[in-house]
This record gives structure tokens, C-alpha cells and sequence, in this order.
């Protein structure tokens, strides 16, 4: 069967149908790829205002006169650590895990049992009549088992995330301690890159740097991950998630 070239005029509608981007890329073709200009963020497509957790508003103290020190303050200089609603802090993630387990049992039973029945009022003469051959009452039962078992484990695990995240105070418990999340999203091409952590930390832990370690966050949650077109081709279609779960073998 022969194939017929395309028109120009199939072409060019095409060319159309797939939209400008093709007329961009064709355009481009020898140079560099161009900046787009400064523009207000505001004006652009998709944006959308913020909303995020607020504190109530603190009534300002106002000095006395000819004095640096505010009435009512508990110190000279206001502590910039988050404490409230609303804040941010940096949460340092330095996880470098790992783990060997090795585990090694056997297990060996032998068993052997006899039974016999020599006098029985005179009915052991009798049970070579119920049973097929002749029996030696002394030696009715003869029984022996033997078991083996043996297992061998071993796990090994390791684990290194080294990672910044500033997180938000969404919430102030009642005893004081702090709830807080953080989410960072990184685009690249067509992958993006997601880094999340949330948990409660005590404000004795932030540092005068206005940091908290991960080991100090209670309930710490840290998620990394991506989406994108990479990471849909590294993972197994619906279909055969389904499979590996249904079939037993």
C-alpha cells in the first residue's frame, strides 16, 4: 500500500491546529530563548491571593517619656522566634538512618512412641480376631514423628534527607506548644518537586535563629516527593496496581 506525502495545505493546518507554540518554537530556532519582561504579579493569569493563619493583633505599648523601656514589657528587646499564629520559622531536616537486622533460628524435635498391652483380663488373645493380622500385644502402637525448621531474616535499610523547609504556626495549644507546616514546591521542565513537614514543636526548641531541628518536632511529618511526567512513567499503571493486588500468585 503506498503512502501519499502530505500537502502543503495539510501542513499548514496542522500547523494551526497545534497552536502557536509550534509557530514559537520555529521562531526560535538558532537563538536563545527569550525573557519575558518585568510585569506586575498581580496581572498575571492564574494568580490568587493568599490566606494564611493570622494572630490576633497585640495592642502597642507606647514608652513613657524621655525612656526606652515600654510599660508592661518583659524584656528590652522583642524576641523575633515565632511564637504565635501566623509566623515562620526554618525546620531543619537531617535524617541519616540505617539499620541491619539479622535474624537466624532452627528448630529440631524427635519423637518416638511405643505401646503395648500384654494382660488385659484375657482380651489382648483376642484381637487378632477384629483385626486382619496377628498382633503381638506387647507391641500394639509404634509410632514416630521428626521436625525440622529453619528460618533465616535479614533486613537492611538506609535512609539520608538533608533538607530547609520554613514553616508556618497554624495553631497555638493550650499548653503552649506549637503546630506547624510547611509545603515547598519546586517546578523543573515538567516535574515538580513537593516537600512537606508538620508537627508540634515546643518554643523552648526554636533556636535564637529562629530554627527547630526535626528531632525536636513531636508528630513530625516529612513528606518528599515529585509528580510530573517523570514520575508517571516510573510508576505501574492502574491496571497492574490492581493485579498485584487481586492476584494471589
Amino acid at each position: 500500500m503506498s503512502r501519499t506525502l502530505p500537502t502543503p495545505l495539510a501542513l499548514a493546518v496542522l500547523l494551526l491546529a497545534s497552536g502557536c507554540t509550534v509557530a514559537e518554537r520555529l521562531a526560535e530556532v538558532g537563538r536563545a530563548p527569550q525573557l519575558e519582561r518585568p510585569a506586575n504579579p498581580v496581572e498575571r493569569p492564574g494568580w490568587r491571593p493568599v490566606t494564611m493563619p493570622m494572630p490576633e493583633p497585640e495592642p502597642q505599648v507606647a514608652a513613657g517619656a524621655n525612656s526606652l523601656w515600654r510599660s508592661g514589657a518583659r524584656g528590652f528587646f522583642r524576641d523575633q522566634r515565632a511564637r504565635r499564629v501566623g509566623d515562620i520559622l526554618t525546620v531543619k531536616v537531617t535524617i541519616d538512618d540505617k539499620a541491619e537486622l539479622s535474624n537466624t533460628s532452627r528448630r529440631t524435635r524427635t519423637n518416638r512412641d511405643e505401646l503395648g498391652l500384654t494382660n488385659l483380663l484375657g482380651l489382648e488373645n483376642k484381637f487378632g480376631k477384629i483385626l486382619p493380622k496377628p498382633i503381638d500385644p506387647s507391641s500394639l502402637v509404634d509410632a514416630n514423628s521428626s521436625m525440622l525448621n529453619r528460618g533465616l531474616g535479614e533486613t537492611e535499610r538506609e535512609e539520608s534527607i538533608r533538607l530547609d523547609v520554613a514553616a508556618v504556626v497554624t495553631q497555638v495549644l493550650p499548653n503552649g506548644n506549637l503546630v506547624v507546616e510547611g509545603r515547598q514546591e519546586v517546578r523543573v521542565n515538567f516535574e515538580v518537586r513537593e516537600v512537606i513537614v508538620a508537627g508540634v514543636v515546643r518554643p523552648e526548641d526554636i533556636t535564637p535563629r529562629n530554627t527547630v531541628s526535626h528531632d525536636k518536632i513531636a508528630e513530625l511529618r516529612v513528606a518528599y516527593g515529585g509528580r510530573g511526567q517523570l514520575t508517571d512513567v516510573q510508576q505501574p499503571r492502574y491496571g497492574a496496581q490492581v493485579l498485584d493486588i487481586l492476584l494471589p500468585y
